[in-house]
């Protein structure tokens, strides 16, 4: 074998591993850990909590909490003991939020800010749709774990506000999957960054006459996925001493927590993906473009977050179980599917 032609591949590889291959894994971990990751959906989260709360106090002609409360509540819990119950299973009890905040982490770097993709695929919306059952199943495993029985109570309710709430999301985003595909000419899609690019064209969804009943229903749906008022079936602290989560503790209680406030920012951001990916600006440079559209990424999730979850919250009082079920088996469902198939018939 020629020497030269062996040093010559050694080089080739050095430089391929050193130089382009590290770099790209660089880039990812960053995407994950910083940008759009786990600190910036951390950091958006506490934010839209802590915004909750306040409006939510001024309704109620209350002072309220500053809006950095909870970063401090979350420190405070990460400085106490973690008690695990003598007759819990130790092993599903720690793991279980973890898991759960692991998996809704994941979510953000899956949405493309306008026309910029991290992690682009042929399948989001489908990874999506298992991402965002983990936290409840992991609520579940950790309650059922904990071997208390306000935490068995507030699984059954989890249990039945997953089937309650699932299908019409379900169908509001397939709706939507459906129309964005039409306008491609690829049947149906299921990227988010051709569902973006789809609304860069023709405008966004939140203005097409078929979609406006998905996207009503989704808007419903988001106090349930989330677990706030009027549909916190499951936590119910004034009835369940936090439901589930009644025998937490400690860093893996801040962990549970975290992973709720940051379900305000993912699911929030997900209605602004689908249906008003259409709002942005492009000047030429990707990196003015990048935080120019993050911002007013940030802007409409606080928007919605505002009217469709904190006013929410401030005026009506909690659904029973019953009552939860059968509204989100009527009104959102019945949206949802009407959507569907106004879609298929393409009107």
């Amino acid at each position: 074998m020629d020497n030269s032609n062996f040093n010559s591949g050694i080089c080739n590889y050095n430089y391929n591993f050193i130089g382009g291959g590290n770099m790209e894994y660089l880039s990812k971990l960053i995407y994950l850990i910083v940008f759009p990751g786990f600190i910036f959906t951390m950091l958006v989260g506490l934010f839209l909590s802590g915004l909750d709360r306040k409006v939510v106090a001024r309704m109620q002609r209350r002072r309220g909490p500053k809006i950095t409360q909870p970063f401090y509540d979350f420190v405070k819990l990460l400085g106490k003991d973690t008690i695990v119950p003598r007759n819990a299973n130790e092993r599903l009890f720690i793991l279980s939020p973890i898991i759960a905040l692991v998996s809704i982490c994941i979510i953000p770097t899956l949405f493309p800010i306008y026309d910029w993709s991290f992690f682009g695929g042929t399948a989001d919306i489908v990874a999506i749709i298992y991402l965002l059952i983990i936290p409840a199943v992991a609520m579940i495993v950790g309650g059922m774990a904990s071997g208390s029985p306000f935490a068995s109570i507030g699984v059954s309710r989890e249990v039945v506000a997953m089937v309650a709430y699932e299908l019409p999301l379900i169908t509001s985003l397939l709706a939507v999957c459906k129309k964005a595909g039409l306008i491609l000419g690829e049947g149906t899609t299921y990227s988010l960054s051709a569902i973006a690019s789809a609304q860069q064209s023709s405008g966004s969804f939140i203005f097409t006459l078929s979609l406006i009943p998905a996207a009503i229903a989704f808007l419903m749906i988001l106090p349930a996925k989330i677990g706030v008022a009027p549909f916190d079936v499951a936590e119910a602290e004034t009835e369940l001493c936090e439901g589930p989560l009644a025998e937490y503790s400690g860093l893996h209680l801040g962990l549970f927590k975290l992973t709720h406030n940051i379900k305000i920012y993912v699911m929030t951001a997900l209605f602004v993906v689908l249906f008003l990916g259409g709002i942005g600006i492009t000047t030429g440079n990707r990196g003015i473009d990048l935080l120019v559209n993050t911002i007013i990424l940030i802007i409409l999730v606080i928007v919605i977050s505002i009217m469709f979850l904190s006013i929410v919250r401030g005026l009506m009082g909690r659904y029973k179980t019953n009552q939860m079920f059968k509204f989100y088996w009527t009104v959102p469902t019945i949206l949802s599917l009407l959507s569907y198939v106004l879609v298929s018939f393409n009107l």
